[in-house]
Order: structure tokens, then sequence, then C-alpha cells
């Protein structure tokens, strides 16, 4: 496991104290969760459960319909 030193100021210091106490997480673990959270490369399962939850939107598939297709690319 990694280590690493930052440093804040008093401000930001004080937001992080109170987040973490809220939450009782130490401040490594609020840290970690955030970088994780950050760093993600899919959405969270709150998001992709919204797929199709407003049904007056129309689909990409339903928007793309009517464009025809795209032109073959010149080479390089």
């Amino acid at each position: 496991m990694g280590q690493v030193t930052i440093y804040l100021d008093a401000e930001t210091e004080q937001k992080l104290n109170a987040i973490i106490g809220n939450e009782k997480l130490s401040k490594s673990r609020w840290i970690a969760d955030l970088i994780r959270a950050k760093t993600a490369t899919s959405w969270p399962e709150s998001i992709v459960q919204l797929a199709g939850a407003w049904k007056d939107l129309p689909l990409a598939e339903e928007i793309r319909e009517g464009n025809g297709s795209d032109f073959d690319r010149e080479p390089l």
C-alpha cells in the first residue's frame, strides 16, 4: 500500500474534518474513496439504472435514423 503526504490550507482541512466527522471515516479512507470515484472508468450503477427513465426522450438510434450514412473516409 502506498503512502502520500498532502498539505491542505486551513479552510480545506476544516471542510475535510467536517465531512469525515459526519461520515465517521478516516482522512485516508475518504481521500482514497474520492480518488476511486474521480478515476472510475464506468458509470455508477445508480446512473445506469436511469437509462430509459425519461419516456419522452428519444433513443440515440431514433435520433440518428434520419441522418443517412457517413461518407467513406479518405485514406491518409
